[in-house]
């Protein structure tokens, strides 16, 4: 499967992996709003991120399954849910940290990353996200410490 991009005189398109990605979205969302108490929602959402993690080739579930660990363990605020069919953690609804597996879009590395909503400020300039292979002790010690301070 192509993952570069066509362009048709001035229409870009999506990539089939962009377009299962946005898929995948749409239906995360009709899903959420299809649950009814909290807590059910916090189970299926965990659970959905367990099996997502699974389903991912040897290297990548390796490290998604670490980092799940790690940002469970250093910031159990943060709730597990899938954003654009990728594991991620939210507070109050809105995404605070993600791992995409390489997999996922035909990269030569996983990437673990923060959004906008992650407490990381610092300074003028400072890293969203973070290119993986595969992760060390150190590695996780340092995903811990940002989680922390992202969920803060």
């Amino acid at each position: 499967m192509a993952s570069t991009r066509r362009t048709t005189g001035r229409t870009e398109t999506f990539t089939a992996e962009e377009r299962a990605a946005m898929k995948e979205r749409a239906q995360e969302v009709k899903a959420s709003a299809r649950r009814s108490s909290r807590a059910d929602k916090a189970a299926e959402d965990e659970a959905a991120v367990v099996a997502k993690i699974a389903e991912m080739q040897d290297a990548d579930r390796v490290m998604a399954e670490r980092i799940h660990a790690v940002v469970k363990g250093n910031a159990p605020g943060l709730a597990p849910k899938l954003w654009y069919g990728m594991p991620a953690y939210a507070r109050d609804g809105k995404v605070v940290c993600f791992f995409q597996s390489a997999e996922k879009f035909n990269a030569r590395y996983a990437t673990f990353g923060f959004n906008d909503k992650a407490n990381l400020d610092e300074g003028t300039m400072w890293p969203t996200a973070f290119a993986l292979t595969k992760l060390t002790a150190a590695d996780e010690e340092r995903i811990g410490e940002l989680v922390k301070r992202a969920a803060g």
